[in-house]
């Protein structure tokens, strides 16, 4: 089955096109949970819902066959290290999530 992350893997999406894709789910009678749809886990889901910017880093670990955690812990790994405070705030906030850093 085509999605909107196998699209994107494949050159026929843009990640700018994700509502489109929302849109047809909605507009469906698809027997598929919307994040199954899409073509992400639950997680990848609960990621991107919670931060758009996450679509990227999806699309990636569904490129590359690796796991989620893998790519966002070198996203932000580089995060760490920058200069831009929401980057950090975003780091620690995962951190918090994934029970590695203390609420």
């Amino acid at each position: 089955m085509s999605n909107f992350i196998s699209d994107c893997i494949n050159g026929d999406a843009l990640l700018s096109e994700i509502d489109d894709y929302v849109d047809q789910w909605h507009e469906s009678n698809s027997e598929f949970e919307i994040h199954e749809y899409l073509g992400m886990s639950i997680k990848e889901y609960a990621l991107y819902v919670e931060d758009d910017s996450y679509l990227a880093i999806i699309v990636t670990a569904k490129r590359e066959k690796t796991n989620i955690d893998e790519i966002i812990n070198t996203h932000l790994s580089m995060a760490a290290r920058s200069n831009d405070q929401s980057k950090s705030e975003r780091l620690e906030r995962w951190l918090k999530d994934e029970g590695l850093l203390e609420k």
